[in-house]
């Protein structure tokens, strides 16, 4: 599985819009707040890896 970086750019309730940071082009993603570490924010950077996500 790939490494790859996000940007939340939205938290809406129980989900969370990330942007890719490590292309371009890719459109933003919806995830449950649930599969996100809880002390994410607005602007907070994560890395998935073997899907799981951490704070980078």
């Amino acid at each position: 599985m790939e490494t790859r970086t996000y940007l939340v750019q939205k938290i809406d309730g129980d989900y969370a819009w990330l942007q890719r940071t490590d292309t371009t082009g890719a459109e933003p993603i919806l995830v449950a707040r649930a599969l996100l570490p809880e002390e994410i924010e607005e602007g907070t950077r994560l890395r998935r890896e073997l899907f799981e996500y951490t704070i980078i």
